[in-house]
């Protein structure tokens, strides 16, 4: 699958209801794909697929793929010997994983890259939400559920319909895993790196082969172009906490950094007491805006995301407009309600994703400063064994935030058994006692939602966090609480919104 071109090829999609392979599906046929697709579980997203004129059968579909059908996507979920990936070999069909797919829809398009250890979701959509609101009609692809973007998928023009760039092929803006260096698939013209951290490190083994992988996809970028009506080989990459100088030296792209930093080459000034966030070009004010997501890390988020627009030829009226109206990404510190326990204590409850220790820290600190709580109880379910084990200690540094946290069990993905062996729920609980952090490991997600109940006293925040299941809590803690509760909790969302690569 090496072309852009889709117009009359039969393409089925392994794993269709996951995030980025629905949203990949859906713009296909947009772009003249027959599109089938086939998935484990039925879900609202594999029902909205169908809505749509997808063919999904629910189980294995052997009888989709025939010598009709031209290539085969599976996403990263999928094993190699899934019994349809070796019918369609058995056939000489191309198979192809989510992530080259993704590239070969970026080619002929004015691709933009988000990539970084934490924020993609988020940035992802900020900046499909900038784009929008200035009336440049991207094509998007988020790893989340995002209201704003009726889900997270549109296809947009088949060029740039205004602006400086007018004419130029169209912005198809994608988040870029780095989970089995899926990223290096992708083609992109412009592109972002929003930190580097150590994370799958199942794969990884250290973080400086992942800081190579990173400064291999940077160098997928080309040569800039320069010259009116043009953009592309550009990078954006954080002044801080990117590993700049390792990833980003001697590319062949044009390099920009952005961060706290007076060095930077857009510098951002946050105040976390008013939410307003600027982003100054040398002397000059690019972008001033009031917030609406709260935490340092969102205002980097929101400054990446604005940068990007102005280079894609968005106007700052706009941007400022749509940062000050964006209301978020699921998952990403949802406010899911305000109610009462059954002891009649008033308590407010946040949805989290955030399943790496800098995740979990940077959003309990936004909370905490954003809210003002009587005290933090966290539910945090560790997601992967591998991942909490490799980064336990610093999981037990995260939470000093919370006064009290309990774990479920470890959410299962991709784990070997001997890897489960290995570390617990238990682990974690005995680390952050030991740290002065009250803390209990929880088995059942119904006794936690009692305690929950039991527990809470007038005033206290209740988050919600992890990339597992662990959501239910949450919205099933609010809905039988029964009053004030928000929109966002009256009902759950179709799947736990995920990255590709998760």
């Amino acid at each position: 699958m090496d072309a852009a071109i889709f117009v009359g090829r039969c393409i089925h999609f392994v794993g269709i209801g996951g995030c980025g392979m629905s949203g990949l599906a859906l713009m296909m046929q947009a772009r003249g794909a027959r599109v089938t697709g086939s998935d484990a579980s039925a879900s609202e997203t594999t029902r909205t697929l169908i809505a749509g004129g997808i063919e999904v059968i629910i189980g294995t579909s052997l009888q989709s793929i025939t010598e009709a059908v031209d290539s085969v996507v599976y996403s990263a979920a999928i094993s190699n010997d899934h019994p349809e990936l070796v019918h369609a070999r058995s056939l000489s069909i191309e198979t192809v994983t989510y992530a080259h797919a993704l590239g070969a829809a970026q080619a002929g398009r004015t691709a933009v890259a988000i990539a970084g250890t934490h924020g993609k979701s988020t940035t992802t959509a900020l900046l499909a939400h900038l784009l929008i609101e200035s009336g440049l009609d991207p094509s998007v692809i988020v790893g989340a559920t995002c209201p704003q973007l009726n889900g997270g998928t549109r296809t947009g023009a088949e060029t740039i319909p205004k602006g400086p760039l007018a004419g130029s092929p169209g912005i198809f803006v994608a988040e870029a895993c780095e989970f089995n260096r899926s990223f290096h698939s992708h083609q992109p013209m412009i592109a972002l790196i929003n930190n580097v951290e150590e994370d799958h490190l199942d794969v990884y083994g250290s973080l400086d082969e992942i800081v190579k992988a990173f400064r291999e996809f940077a160098g997928k970028l080309p040569t800039e172009t320069v010259g009116e009506g043009q953009v592309g080989g550009r990078l954006l990459i954080a002044h801080e906490g990117a590993h700049r100088r390792a990833v980003a030296s001697g590319l062949r792209c044009a390099v920009s950094t952005f961060g706290w930093s007076p060095t930077a080459d857009y510098r951002v000034e946050y105040d976390p007491a008013t939410n307003a966030t600027q982003v100054w070009h040398r002397d000059e004010c690019l972008v001033a805006w009031l917030g609406t997501l709260a935490g340092e890390h969102n205002a980097l988020n929101a400054a990446a995301a604005a940068i990007l627009a102005t280079w894609l030829g968005a106007d700052s009226k706009s941007i400022t407009r749509a940062l000050e109206n964006f209301a978020g990404v699921d998952r990403r510190m949802q406010f899911l309600g305000a109610c009462s326990t059954r002891t009649g204590a008033r308590v407010r409850v946040f949805d989290d994703y955030g399943h790496h220790p800098t995740e979990c820290e940077k959003t309990l600190t936004a909370l905490r400063l954003a809210e003002n709580p009587r005290r933090i109880i966290c539910v945090f379910q560790p997601h992967q064994h591998s991942r909490t084990r490799f980064l336990l200690e610093q999981f037990a540094q995260s939470f000093s935030h919370a006064d009290m946290v309990i774990v479920p069990p470890i959410y299962f993905v991709r784990d070997s058994e001997i890897e489960r062996t290995l570390v617990s729920s238990n682990d974690l609980v005995e680390r952050l006692n030991a740290r002065g952090v009250h803390a209990r490991a929880m088995d059942d997600f119904d006794a936690i939602s009692e305690f929950l109940h039991q527990t809470s006293q007038e005033g206290d925040l209740i988050v919600v966090m992890g990339a597992g299941p662990v959501w239910q809590i949450g919205h099933d803690f609010v809905k039988q609480a029964g009053n004030s509760v928000t929109a966002a909790a009256a009902s759950m969302p179709p799947r736990a919104a995920a990255s590709p690569g998760e």
